[in-house]
């Protein structure tokens, strides 16, 4: 199997619709294009250890798609820690109303993802190099998303605090994970208001839900957990 061929794009094809996703020619062939240059890329930058391209579908691509049922169709989205565009770029072709920003501490994958946007020829989207923690510092990025996201979660608490103060007062924070242990769920759920941290990096009430699945064609069990900000 080669990325971009026929037997490629309908693995995705297939793949999205056991998530109930329609995907046609011309997104398959943008997920194409990102793939290749991924893979191209990734022989000078480190971003991914996934380069087989039936992998590369799977483990990538239709891991990022999984997402987009929590998403508002006009969303504005945040995807911290991009690395190769995931799962961003992918919700981005797959729904091009929304407005995103992908933010990661690598200057060198923020280039590949700068080159992916301007490739595709995509509007509404940018890439920036800073660290999760100084872009939720900023005043100028308070309150200012409806989603946070990533793929790049080791603690979901951590992740929540960071998140906190970039969200709306009622939007949504998304963790796209492997197996969760329930430790690390209880001690999420645990939190709540005035939860012991600075009021602008945690207080606040939150709710949990947690959908656990598998990726098409692998057996490989994955967790998606939404925080929803309560006023």
């Amino acid at each position: 199997m080669q990325i971009g061929s026929q037997e490629w794009s309908d693995l995705i094809i297939e793949g999205a619709a056991v998530f109930g996703i329609d995907l046609n020619a011309g997104q398959t062939r943008q997920f194409a294009v990102h793939a290749a240059e991924l893979v191209r890329w990734n022989q000078k930058v480190n971003l991914t250890a996934i380069t087989d391209p039936f992998e590369v579908a799977v483990k990538h691509f239709l891991d990022s798609l999984s997402a987009v049922r929590s998403i508002p169709e006009d969303a504005t989205l945040l995807d911290i820690g991009s690395g190769g565009g995931f799962p961003g770029l992918p919700l981005k072709v797959l729904r091009p109303c929304l407005t995103i920003t992908l933010i990661d501490a690598s200057r060198k994958k923020v280039s590949f993802l700068k080159h992916v946007i301007r490739t595709l020829k995509l509007d509404k989207i940018e890439a920036l190099h800073i660290r999760a923690e100084d872009f939720a510092n900023d005043p100028l990025h308070r309150h200012q998303f409806d989603v946070i996201i990533s793929r790049a979660v080791s603690s979901l608490d951590l992740f929540r605090r960071r998140a906190w103060p970039l969200v709306i007062d009622t939007g949504a924070i998304i963790a796209l994970k492997g197996d969760i242990a329930t430790d690390e769920l209880n001690a999420l759920q645990g939190r709540g208001f005035d939860d012991g941290y600075a009021p602008e990096t945690a207080g606040g009430r939150f709710s949990v839900t947690v959908e656990k699945f598998s990726l098409p064609f692998l057996n490989s069990n994955r967790t998606i957990v939404v925080i929803r900000k309560i006023k």
